[in-house]
């Protein structure tokens, strides 16, 4: 996805900052990441907290394949189907990425 793609899809949140990281994608915003770019999809930040309602979405958790050992789950989850046809949706699940950055910062 390129970077025009992917702040218009945050524009509802405000300006984001992307920068290169692991092959992919970091989109931060007020300096903190909320998302990352793998492989051409966007997966959004989350935690213990906001966990559950990207599971209750039918979004899945983005799983690290390490070579030769076991795979780990990162807390990166995609995007709700629905979010991609309603900024507003999609705001809302940028706040919660947003959300869950702020926690874990603290």
């Amino acid at each position: 996805m390129d970077n025009d793609a992917i702040e218009d899809l945050f524009s509802g949140l405000g300006p984001v900052t992307i920068k290169r990281m692991f092959g992919g994608k970091a989109v931060y915003f007020q300096g903190l990441i909320i998302a990352l770019e793998v492989q051409d999809e966007i997966l959004l930040k989350a935690d213990e907290v906001s966990a559950p309602a990207f599971e209750a979405a039918g979004s899945r958790q983005w799983r690290y394949e390490r070579k030769s050992r076991k795979p780990v789950d990162m807390p990166y989850w995609s995007i709700p189907e629905d979010a991609f046809d309603d900024p507003d949706i999609m705001t809302e699940w940028a706040r919660l990425a947003h959300e869950a950055s702020l926690r874990r910062a603290k």
